[in-house]
């Protein structure tokens, strides 16, 4: 292979790299205000390629939540070495603690792309909303896997469902980010993730479990 054709194998798709400024910009200053000008500036693409590749800027963040959604798969529960820990409580506990792990920094590095997009799309584009949807019940899904192999092994307080409890982490998860960016810290917002700790801890009956 020439080294044209080898430089041109490893360049990132125009498609690709708006989907990426799209996440970078809507976590750091909003939907609203992110405008396709900005996107393509981001993402080093003219406005003749985003136009190739999407129809609008709805379009463009109906397809970020879907590329959002598989980012999540990947990092969250394919790469990281805890996925692979055989008792699936210690395992929905390892994620909770990388989930707090990931508290840090700046807000756009840690918050999460759908969540922002929806609270200010909710009601003014069903696209987004429902896209935004998909991408969080994807996330609670995937999550309530470990949780009902836990109360298989285990049993739980209350009667508490394994889709329930995956939707309240990702309640407290959302609203921890929001603390985040209102505080601008993040003491609060990792505070609410060690109490939810406590609280999956509690209806385990593994209040003792350090």
């Amino acid at each position: 292979m020439s080294a044209n054709r080898l430089s041109s194998a490893k360049r990132i798709p125009a498609r690709a790299k708006l989907i990426d400024a799209a996440h970078l910009l809507v976590r750091r200053q909003g939907y609203c205000a992110t405008s396709v000008d900005e996107i393509c500036a981001a993402a080093g693409v003219t406005k003749g390629a985003f136009f190739h590749h999407f129809a609008s800027k709805e379009a463009l963040g109906a397809a970020a939540a879907e590329q959002w959604t598989a980012r999540a798969e990947e990092l969250i529960f394919t790469l990281p070495p805890w996925v692979r820990i055989e008792d699936p409580l210690e395992r929905l506990l390892a994620h909770i603690d990388f989930r707090l792990f990931m508290i840090d920094g700046a807000p756009e590095d840690f918050t999460c792309f759908v969540g922002t997009m929806v609270q200010e799309s909710f009601a003014s584009s069903e696209v987004l909303r429902s896209a935004s949807d998909a991408s969080i019940s994807a996330y609670c899904e995937r999550l309530a896997v470990d949780i009902e192999a836990a109360i298989a092994l285990y049993g739980i307080r209350d009667g508490v469902s394994a889709i329930s409890l995956a939707y309240h982490v990702q309640a407290v998860l959302q609203g921890a980010f929001i603390i985040a960016k209102a505080r601008n810290a993040l003491k609060e917002a990792r505070e609410s993730v060690l109490h939810l700790k406590r609280y999956i801890k509690m209806l385990f009956n593994r209040v003792d479990t350090q």
